[in-house]
């Protein structure tokens, strides 16, 4: 019980006939009981403030002859203007909201020595039991309390937005009317165009997404005398808890925020390019929708041809291999009213957090930058050369695939025999023995769609090579080829002994001779005792083990041959 209120309880108690020294007598002004007071009273009832209240009315033997509980309305009034009754007006001087007062109106502050005919005798003594749940003025503005806001607030509410928030709406007194939280979804409208009390309206200016306000509007800019259905009395002051989720604006196009571009971006994503990317993708709150990264999987898709979100379309134009950027999208540039699944709700303004891994071009060619390459280079490599070369393959991103440098030599490959993927054989064409490249292979000439063990699907690579050494190739089809003509009697020549068969003994001695002697050469291979095998192989037509005067043709004859058959 609040200081200065026993004097009053004492005075009542003594009217309602508890014993006492001695009657005191008629009462000469009202008695107030402040018998609940609330612990935080931001206002307190003055002269001219409109107020709504509800209150039992009883006469001194308890006997109840007015109560606006029993007609299910509060009552709605002006203080102080003579509209009730003297003492009614003086006993709710300085209330606050939620405050319970007795209140012992003599009858001279009451109906005096008239009453009202059927319902209050002259000369009564009037008893009210008040609770006090609202309290405004003509001349209040909207109060707006800021309960927290983002750090980072890069644009705020103006007229003629679209917001979506969440909120509880509670009466002056506490009651709540309405949550949105209780429905499960935020509410979604206009600002400034008539679509919200104006309270709600002017409330919503200036906010940041992710802030949270209190407001709280008099009933002349929310729903005046008429109130609203059952839940809002007529002359209510309205108390919202506001949390703005996002907003956007019609007009509104994609928003791009470059977080991490590299200092050397030599080419920069159009139209038609195949982008690979990460990314995590939140709404304006910061919950998180959907994620690459959870996936270990890139987003693989061409740009600006309708593949993805319009919003996204624009938003990759112009990135640069190994960019970071922030993406925001209007709802009419992303999912619309509809939203997407149970993730996304409808209009909802979408921020994508983007990690460029690499991109490329389906008409792109194989990009190469000679790093070393020596003097005096005068042969280079040619189709059908035998090479040897030291290569690092990595991603764009820099993430290592693999390098000859773990194993004890070089790769080893016959160029245009369809050994290595199209890409790299292009770029060892042309080397000098000692030279070094850096090769940018678009994935139609690497390993495709598919990818293939260790290598992502699409995947542009990077590969760092090193020619050690070439030697000359044979033709397609050839393993072996004469510098000059060959013998005219090849078969006898070839017949070391001279008994009319030529096993592979005498074949492979033969060969060996003739690339000695430097008249003719075979495939360069790291093995050429089986390119012999090979050979001997092809000549031994019946697979007996030997080689007979029938079965020996030069590869040229034999082309001829087949030549002839087909005309």
């Amino acid at each position: 019980m609040a200081p200065g209120s026993i004097v009053l309880l004492l005075s009542v108690l003594g009217v309602l006939g508890t014993p006492a020294l001695g009657d005191p007598g008629p009462l000469e002004d009202v008695v107030i009981d402040r018998y609940y007071i609330p612990r935080v009273c931001l206002r307190e009832v003055q002269m001219g403030d409109f107020i709504r209240y509800h209150y039992n009315g009883t006469f001194k033997d308890g006997k109840k002859f007015d109560s606006s509980y029993d007609r299910g309305a509060t009552v709605a009034g002006v203080v102080g203007v003579g509209r009730l009754i003297t003492g009614m007006d003086r006993g709710l001087q300085g209330m606050c909201v939620n405050e319970r007062r007795h209140l012992i109106v003599p009858p001279h502050l009451g109906y005096g020595s008239i009453g009202v005919a059927g319902l209050i005798p002259p000369d009564a003594t009037l008893y009210f039991d008040v609770v006090m749940l609202d309290i405004w003025n003509k001349d209040d503005k909207l109060q707006i309390t800021t309960l927290s806001k983002p750090e980072r607030c890069n644009r705020t509410v103006e007229n003629s937005d679209f917001v979506r928030y969440h909120y509880n709406g509670t009466l002056l007194d506490g009651t709540p009317f309405d949550s949105s939280y209780s429905k499960g979804s935020t509410y979604d409208t206009y600002v400034g165009t008539g679509w919200l009390i104006k309270g709600m309206d002017q409330g919503l200016l200036g906010m940041c997404a992710g802030e949270k306000r209190s407001i709280i509007i008099p009933p002349f800019l929310a729903y005046g005398e008429k109130g609203y259905g059952t839940v809002i009395p007529p002359q209510a002051s309205l108390v919202f808890s506001v949390l703005l989720v996002d907003f956007h604006n019609p007009k509104d196009g994609v928003f791009l925020e470059h977080l991490e571009v590299p200092e050397s971006c030599k080419r920069r994503a159009v139209t038609g390019d195949f982008v690979r990317y990460h990314y995590n993708g939140t709404l304006m709150d910061g919950t998180l929708f959907d994620s690459s990264y959870s996936r270990n999987h890139t987003y693989n898709t061409y740009i600006g041809k309708g593949y993805i979100i319009p919003g996204m379309d624009q938003g990759l134009q112009g990135v640069c291999m190994g960019e970071r950027r922030q993406v925001v999208i209007p709802p009419h540039l992303a999912y619309g009213e509809n939203g997407a699944g149970e993730k996304i709700p409808g209009s909802a303004v979408l921020i994508f957090d983007v990690h460029i891994i690499d991109f490329h071009n389906p008409e792109d060619p194989v990009e190469m930058e000679t790093v070393y390459r020596p003097e005096g280079c005068n042969v280079t490599t040619r189709d059908r050369d035998f090479v040897r070369y030291h290569y690092n393959c990595s991603l764009l991103d820099g993430t290592r695939l693999f390098s000859s440098h773990d194993y004890e030599k070089p790769q080893e490959v016959t160029l245009g025999t369809n050994k290595v993927i199209e890409g790299l054989n292009t770029g060892l064409l042309n080397m000098c023995a000692g030279e070094r490249r850096v090769l940018i292979i678009p994935p139609h000439l690497g390993h495709g769609e598919s990818g293939a063990r260790g290598v992502p699907g699409s995947a542009v690579l990077r590969f760092e090579v090193e020619l050690i050494s070439m030697e000359e190739g044979v033709p397609e089809g050839y393993l072996f080829i004469w510098h000059g003509e060959p013998p005219s009697s090849l078969y006898e020549q070839m017949d070391l002994n001279k008994d009319g068969e030529i096993p592979p003994e005498e074949f492979s001695t033969f060969i060996k001779t003739q690339v000695a002697e430097g008249k003719g050469r075979l495939m360069p291979s790291s093995d050429p005792e089986k390119v012999i095998a090979d050979m001997f192989r092809n000549q031994d037509r019946n697979q007996d083990g030997k080689i007979t005067a029938e079965e020996l043709k030069l590869k040229s004859d034999e082309d001829q041959e087949k030549i002839h058959e087909e005309l």
